[in-house]
């Protein structure tokens, strides 16, 4: 019997049009072994965090990430380097979703890859990520890690990854959390 299709859910920790994260993460749709569909969600609607907010029940896009997240089996997140860490909307779209009740993240199967124009490629952002992953009960995989350095000069001018180097890493990134994300669910 054939395994069922794992669905993965893209977040992109940028809202910039031409972000080399959302880039990437288009290209990562294209990488996505048979199995697995990789849907990417725009975090772009969710305001910002606000308790009093919160007490009055989820702004639409909230509830619409938060049912995103319950039902993937698996979530890949791609994060750009500000200021050494994440972005503050990748941190408030998790902060949003992460608030209870039964936050969706608990449990959950996780990949992290990024891309910027300095040389280390988000190093710094995603071990940031991870601590977050951490405190939420996420699962995040260790290998491979992806930092996209120097994006500026690996993506075409249609937004096609050019690199093979970045593009094997993805590829690989994406098989070891399906794989991953099996091992969890088997053992659940």
């Amino acid at each position: 019997m054939a395994d069922k299709e794992l669905k993965i859910l893209g977040i992109c920790g940028s809202l910039r049009k031409g972000s080399f994260n959302r880039l990437a993460l288009v290209n990562a749709q294209k990488l996505v072994p048979a199995n697995m569909s990789l849907e990417i969600f725009d975090i772009g609607e969710i305001p910002v965090y606000n308790e009093d907010v919160r007490a009055e029940g989820f702004p639409a896009p909230v509830q619409a990430l938060r049912d995103k997240i319950k039902a993937a089996d698996a979530l890949l997140f791609c994060t750009p380097e500000y200021n050494y860490s994440i972005s503050g909307v990748l941190k408030n779209a998790i902060d949003w979703a992460s608030r209870p009740p039964d936050h969706p993240f608990d449990g959950k199967p996780a990949a992290i890859m990024g891309a910027s124009g300095g040389i280390l490629g988000t190093a710094r952002a995603q071990y940031h990520l991870r601590q977050i992953c951490v405190f939420l009960n996420m699962f995040p995989i260790n290998k491979p890690e992806v930092f996209i350095g120097q994006a500026q000069n690996k993506f075409d001018a249609q937004g096609n990854l050019t690199d093979d180097m970045a593009k094997g890493l993805i590829g690989d990134l994406l098989k070891n959390l399906g794989i991953w994300t099996r091992r969890l669910q088997a053992s659940a």
